[in-house]
Parts: structure tokens; sequence; C-alpha cells
């Protein structure tokens, strides 16, 4: 453990460290947890998996004085589950056996404000929360940030393409001139460089890039929509899968409602997860997937973006995400820890520039398509009829020319044993959800 001793952590963080196995620093966190101990503003742009959490956590903890009791740092999210994923992190940290008690509360939306603000009568030494609670919190004087050293802002981009950023803006407007501002974000958008201005003085800015823009263990494959409904494709393409857990992926939530809506209805093993599911109903579909009682589950880029998913296997994405960037944390959720993944992205005709952005990050797709049940591989399909001679016989760069037939890959063994266990349990919740859709019709 010398490795975080050099960083001069106290003791009691090396041996949480030594209790989680964590041997040595990431490449972001012998970036930054040096420049954040002295005192520097910071920007950290990673991928998810590249250890950021600990960069910023390691440094504040060490940086609490535990004799001042007010609220030193605050640690804001964009949604209720990134949020509860941080503090997790934090409680790991924290400890029960330290001599001197580091107080910390979780502040986030669909909980009783009133059970809030009576937590927080006794300020603790770190909050971490959503936008929108914590600005209610300070709004109402519950909790006092005018003291307050450190103020970190995780998945930033994410935060201004949710509408949050001017609430992160007005609670940071109420602690003091000297702020430490720690500012985390997969990407740097233009839009987010007025809030970086307004509070950061000459940031430290540590961009670590991934060997591979996408786990090197993920098939990617491309199915051309033709004319298709992509909705009713959607659910061939899952249904044509034997996954122990795939996510769908869709841009909106409308478009998420539609496709659970379709693969309920052809008796598939699903739930759904956005931004507009009741916090309570979040939950618990998290607590299903986490406890591997579901096999699909569909969802916008919420679900991409920092909330901890193991064990999917297939990703699908309804259509490419508006920012292309979104593609790799989509995939990035499968194929972790040196297992396989597969990825399958519906795409049109006019789509062939975006997809040669994403082979020049050098992503290898095929092109596959499902006729009779079968998976086949098949030219080029998205190109014009123009170009369609030069492209089958010289393919774009990072498309694999086509192979002919193929036959779909193996799947680990028990997959479709433990898919009949997890169906037959939630058969009855499927029926009454459906009885309901049919009630409200």
């Amino acid at each position: 453990m010398k490795a975080f001793e050099r960083f001069g952590l106290p003791p009691f963080l090396i041996q949480a460290l030594q209790k989680q196995n964590i041997q040595k620093p990431t490449e972001i966190q012998e970036r930054l947890i040096p420049a954040i101990k002295n005192g520097k503003d910071v920007i950290g742009q990673s991928q998810t998996g590249s250890g950021k959490t600990l960069s910023f956590l390691l440094p504040l903890v060490s940086g609490i004085d535990t004799k001042k009791n007010y609220t030193q740092a605050v640690i804001t999210a964009p949604t209720r589950e990134l949020a509860g994923q941080l503090y997790d992190e934090l409680l790991k940290l924290l400890g029960e056996d330290k001599e001197e008690e580091i107080t910390s509360r979780l502040v986030v939306g669909g909980t009783d404000r009133l059970r809030t603000m009576n937590k927080l009568k006794n300020q603790p030494h770190i909050v971490i929360g959503t936008p929108g609670r914590l600005h209610d919190m300070v709004k109402s004087q519950a909790l006092d940030v005018h003291k307050t050293k450190f103020y970190v802002v995780d998945e930033a981009d994410q935060m201004l393409d949710m509408g949050f950023i001017e609430q992160v803006d007005q609670v940071a407007s109420n602690m003091p001139e000297d702020l430490q501002m720690m500012v985390f974000s997969a990407t740097i958008p233009e839009k987010l460089q007025p809030f970086l201005k307004k509070y950061m003085s000459q940031p430290r800015h540590v961009h670590v890039k991934p060997e591979e823009a996408t786990p090197s263990k993920i098939d990617h494959y491309l199915v051309p929509l033709r004319h298709r409904d992509r909705t009713e494709l959607t659910v061939k393409v899952a249904a044509s899968l034997n996954p122990y857990l795939a996510i769908v992926f869709t841009n909106k939530k409308e478009e998420a409602d539609e496709v659970f809506a379709a693969m309920v209805e052809e008796g598939l093993n699903v739930d759904l997860l956005h931004g507009g599911i009741a916090p309570r109903q979040r939950k618990q579909v998290m607590k299903r997937v986490n406890d591997a009682s579901v096999q699909y589950l569909v969802a916008t880029d919420l679900a991409a973006r920092g909330i901890d998913i193991k064990g999917v296997t297939h990703v699908i994405n309804y259509a490419l995400p508006k920012e292309l960037e979104f593609y790799v944390h989509r995939v990035g959720r499968s194929a972790r820890a040196g297992h396989t993944g597969e990825a399958y992205t519906l795409v049109e005709k006019n789509e062939q520039e975006p997809l040669q952005k994403l082979a020049k990050k050098r992503i290898s797709f095929e092109y596959k398509d499902l006729r009779r049940g079968e998976w086949v591989s098949v030219e080029n399909m998205t190109v014009t009829k123009k170009n369609r001679t030069r492209s089958t016989a010289s393919p774009a760069a990072g498309m694999k020319p086509a192979t002919g037939t193929k036959k779909p890959k193996k799947v680990k063994p028990g997959y479709k044993k433990k898919a009949k266990q997890q169906f037959a349990q939630e058969a009855k919740r499927q029926r009454r959800i459906e009885t309901k859709r049919n009630n409200k019709k």
C-alpha cells in the first residue's frame, strides 16, 4: 500500500483501501490526488471504471477537519442512483474504527423533505446529493454551505443535458470565494465552459484517454432498418438473443415506454428505467436488476452514465445516440471484468457519417440482419445505391466485409435455465402490468 501512503493519506483511509483490496492507484488517481491535496481546482475527464470516484473522495476525506462542526464538502451527482453509489463508496472509506468521526448525509429527491431537513439539524461534514434537493435545502437554510471548502460536480455533461447545471450554479453561488471546485465529466461540451470559468481558477485539467474507445471483447453489430418498424425490429432482435442481462437503450422516455410495452406484449422478462419513473419504482427496478430477476432492461442514457449494473452481456441500441460519445458509454455497460459482450444497433441508410466517426475511434462494425429468426451477415446496406459498388468492393474503415451466413454465438451454460426461472418469477407481475394497460386502453 506504499503506493497510496506516499499521497500522505491518513491511516484509516489506507486501512479502508486494504479492506477493499485496492493495491495501487489508477492513472487519474495518480494525476489528481496530489493536485487536490495541494488545493488546486481540477477537471477530471475519464470514462466509467477509471477510478475517478476515489480520485476525489480520498483527498476530500483527508482534508476534513473534524473539530469544525459545519459542512466542509458537498458532492453532487445528476441522479439518485449515482448519488447513492457515491455515498456507498464514501461509507466504505469512513468505516467504523477511526478515532475521530467524520459525519455524512445523503440528500436526494424522492425522499421525505421534512425528514431530510431534520437530519441536517446537525450539519454533517460531507453531504452528497442531487442538484434539485441540494438547492432546496440550501434555499430553505436547512443546509449551510457558506463555509464549505470543497464542491465536487460529478458527471457534469450529464448535468448540462438534464437541465440541472443552473441548480448546481445556484448552490455554488452560496459558497465562499476561495472554494475548491472539482468537476468530473466524460466530455467537456462548449456550453459547460461559462460555468467552469465562473468558479474555477486555472484548474488542472486531466484527461485520461483509454487505449481503446470500448472494451476489446465487445462485438459490434449494425442492423439495417430497411423500412421496417423500429420498435418491432428492436423486440425481434431482443427476443432472438439469449442474454443474461440485456440493456435496450432509447434516446427518449416516450420511446422507452413504447419499447417496454411491446416487449411485455411479446412475453419477455423486461423492466423499465428512465427519469420519468417514480423514485420508489426506480429503486425497485434497480433491486430486481441487481438480483438478476429480469433479463431485459429498457432504459434511456440515464443508465449508461455512472450507474453500476453488473452482468450485462448484450446492449441493443434502438437508435444511434444523438451524442456519439454516448455510444461508448452504452456499450461499455457490457464486457466488464474480462467478460465478452455484444452490441446491436439499428441504423438507417443516411447514418453513414456518424458510423464513420465511430469507426475512427477504432470501433469495428459488422452488418447483420435477422431473417426468419436467424442471424446472417449482410453487405453494408446503409450506403446509397450510387456508392453501393465501391462500398461492397472496399469496405469503409472499421466496417467488416460480409462473410456469409453465420450462426449465432453460443452462450454460456445455464443462461436458458436461468432465463426460464426468471421468467417464471416475473410472469405474474407482467400479466398484471398488461391487464392494467388494457384497462387504460
